[in-house]
């Protein structure tokens, strides 16, 4: 049994397909094939069963590719803990992020690490809450920003920054008077107002969803976007309201700008760095984190 064959299975249970898995693996079909079937006879077993459409995985292919991916992860594990006794002189480093997060807190943090650590390979991916949960879990990313709460129940996470929630408003809205701008706003009040929120997936949408359920309502979703700041955008254009985290408000718009109005009760979300239970955090993923918090307590105070 060779360790790239280990590899191959991963790879073709993953795809379902062996021209996919091939593709990906950067070998021809045929000689991913002749080392599937190579690998077979070896073992004594049939990892998958073939049919024009689809390849599935058998009892024993389940077992063999749980226990192939555990060898790999230990492998990874292996050349991780090698670079570190390198001293950091390189390195790579997998970083998932919310869009949102990437965009307003990344380019603060960054350029600070890349300073200090220049030999280290940061590859950013920047996905929605669900999914870059599920990398997190799978090994795909080292660390990854996230914001409570987690429902992947395999994930370890440090708390970085507790983040305030305001409401913001179109300019023309009743409650963007000069009365109300500098006192707190129920959200119970907000009962029947048309909402601009994030899309399914995001973890902002379900803060949103949060707040408006513990003051007794559901919102009323009258636009979706994937994009904070096109939730702005059409808050400013007289669409709707939104609640946003404070790091996003803006100050320098040279159009219609949104309002932005405090909340009853403070509310806040907290950010934080999440990683595999039980993955060897390398160095480098360590260095981050203090990184990470070193720069967000600084910028936090502007907010």
């Amino acid at each position: 049994m060779e360790f790239r064959q280990l590899l191959y299975a991963i790879q073709i249970a993953s795809e379902r397909n062996f021209s996919r898995a091939a593709e990906k693996l950067h070998i021809a079909q045929p000689s991913l094939s002749q080392q599937l079937s190579k690998l077979e006879k070896e073992l004594g077993v049939l990892l998958f069963k073939r049919s024009t459409n689809s390849v599935e995985l058998t009892h024993a292919g389940s077992v063999f590719v749980e226990k192939a991916q555990q060898i790999v992860d230990m492998a990874d594990q292996l050349r991780r803990e090698m670079e570190d006794i390198a001293e950091m002189r390189k390195g790579r480093l997998v970083v998932g992020s919310l869009p949102m997060t990437g965009s307003h807190v990344l380019p603060y943090v960054l350029p600070v690490f890349r300073e200090a650590y220049p030999n280290i390979e940061v590859v950013l991916i920047e996905e929605s809450t669900k999914v870059l949960e599920q990398l997190t879990a799978s090994g795909g990313t080292d660390v990854s920003l996230l914001s409570l709460p987690l429902i992947e129940p395999s994930l370890a996470y440090v708390p970085m920054l507790e983040e305030g929630i305001c409401l913001a408003v179109p300019p023309d809205h009743p409650l963007a008077a000069p009365e109300h701008r500098n006192s707190a706003i129920s959200v119970k009040m907000l009962r029947d107002e048309p909402f601009v929120l994030l899309k399914k997936g995001q973890g902002f949408r379900a803060i949103a969803h949060d707040l408006c359920s513990a003051a007794g309502f559901d919102p009323r979703v009258v636009f979706e976007s994937g994009n904070i700041e096109t939730v702005q955008s059409l808050v400013a254009a007289g669409m709707g309201i939104a609640f946003l985290p404070k790091m996003v408000t803006r100050n320098d718009w040279q159009v219609r700008a949104p309002v932005y109005l405090k909340l009853e009760g403070d509310p806040t979300r907290t950010l934080v760095i999440a990683f595999r239970k039980g993955r060897y955090l390398s160095n480098a993923a360590e260095a981050f984190i203090a990184t990470f918090r070193e720069t967000t307590e600084k910028i936090a105070t502007r907010y």
